[in-house]
């Protein structure tokens, strides 16, 4: 394979450093800051209407990180030389960066359940107003910060493979 001009992996880089700062960020902000304050001052038909419509801001944005971050990340392993081939574990890298796209992975799963469960869900629910029940309301509410939850852990366990890998 060729070798990647340095100007173009350094294009790579940062479109990657960029997709994660957005997907990572937001999920940060979700989780720490913005569920925790909603909970506080808002009824849960106003926290699902409020999480409802960032979503539909949101959720373009973060599954357009996630295939840029696909895209440069195959760029830059590709690059890399301590690359040696799929599923290769012979050494701290390569197992660093495996660990990385099997969490990848699993982020992905909870993040389209909560795309394309969860949020559908929590859109049925609204669509009844007043006769919606509140036990489900809750549940729905409870379903979707635990899947942000889910994905904050993963996202820190995420960064913390990619600096094991970028230490090899």
């Amino acid at each position: 394979m060729p070798t990647i001009p340095t100007w173009t992996l350094a294009i790579f880089f940062w479109l990657h450093m960029l997709a994660t700062v957005v997907w990572v960020g937001s999920i940060v902000s979700i989780s720490l800051l913005f569920l925790p304050a909603i909970q506080k001052i808002l009824k849960p038909t106003d926290q699902l209407a409020l999480i409802d419509t960032m979503q539909k801001r949101l959720e373009p944005i973060a599954w357009f990180s996630l295939g840029l971050l696909i895209v440069t990340g195959l760029f830059q392993m590709s690059a890399n030389s301590h690359y040696d081939g799929f599923l290769n574990t012979s050494g701290q890298w390569s197992i660093a960066i495996l660990i990385k796209h099997v969490l990848v992975a699993i982020m992905i799963v909870a993040s389209a359940v909560q795309s394309w469960e969860v949020i559908p869900e929590i859109r049925r629910a609204l669509m009844k107003k007043d006769k919606a029940d509140q036990n489900e309301l809750i549940a729905l509410q409870k379903r979707e910060t635990r899947l942000l939850r889910i994905n904050l852990v993963l996202s820190v366990l995420i960064l913390g493979a990619t600096a094991i890998a970028r230490a090899a």
